[in-house]
């Protein structure tokens, strides 16, 4: 397939002030960070036009931009609480038809996996796929494709915190696959069921995994052979058993919502 101008682009999001491990993503590993990492891999995407960082104006934020320039991948500041905005005004500076959401605290982001969606997304003509609707894919694969439609949309109509702070839980929540039929939705299909995997960075003993898994394992494997080697080395890794969206559970608890 063709890659058409501005046809999809990759927003990741992006901010120093993590409140569980602060500064994570300019955290290094061997003679990468966390960040970089992440967009070496995004950078391989065979469909996506251009991926930009989507970030803060936050103290410290400077070191997000410059690995986004080195990089040679965009950025833009926007909001740092309110995130479907920052998305919607990083988007609307593009006019994509289709957005890749992922998040830069997940560093062995496969791009295959992302072009799968992508192609996915093309296929069925849907407003929202995502291969997380169930969660079969280790915790730090997660990804989102959307139109820029479904985006603006929600970026209008949602008001509750929850849907402000999390960029696509007003699209889910309102999709085909929870019985509603304002976007059409689909999940994308699990191989197998890897959602006890984790392979994000929440927490200390997260990036140390990570390093260690690089360390092994080299920063261009695919999503797979990094969740057996986890699988078949349990010993090696103390941060399995940490809760999977963390931060999304708690706003759902916070709003009361769902």
């Amino acid at each position: 397939m063709v890659k058409q101008k501005n046809k999809v682009i990759i927003i990741t999001q992006a901010r120093v002030g993590s409140k569980r491990f602060h500064s994570k993503i300019t955290k290094p590993i061997g003679n990468e960070t966390v960040l970089s990492i992440h967009l070496k891999r995004l950078l391989k995407s065979k469909l996506a036009n251009k991926i930009i960082v989507a970030t803060t104006f936050e103290k410290g934020v400077s070191r997000i931009i410059n690995i986004a320039k080195k990089c040679h991948v965009e950025y833009f500041q926007g909001s740092t609480n309110d995130v479907l905005d920052r998305y919607y005004q990083a988007a609307k500076l593009y006019r994509p038809e289709y957005i890749v959401r992922v998040t830069s605290d997940c560093p062995l982001i496969d791009p295959k996996l992302v072009d799968k969606l992508i192609g996915f997304i093309l296929k069925n003509k849907c407003d929202y796929v995502s291969n997380i609707l169930v969660p079969n894919y280790p915790d730090g694969q997660d990804i989102e494709v959307f139109k820029f439609e479904a985006l603006k949309r929600a970026h209008e109509k949602a008001e509750l915190n929850l849907d402000r702070e999390h960029v696509t839980s007003y699209i889910e929540n309102n999709s085909t696959f929870r019985g509603i039929e304002t976007f059409k939705s689909k999940m994308y299909p699990s191989i197998a069921k890897y959602e006890n995997v984790r392979m994000t960075i929440d927490h200390k003993d997260d990036h140390k995994a990570i390093d260690f898994i690089i360390s092994k394992l080299g920063i261009n494997k695919n999503w797979v052979t990094y969740a057996e080697f986890i699988i078949n080395n349990p010993q090696m890794f103390s941060n399995q058993n940490y809760i999977r969206n963390e931060s999304y559970i708690k706003s759902v608890k916070d709003q009361n919502y769902g």
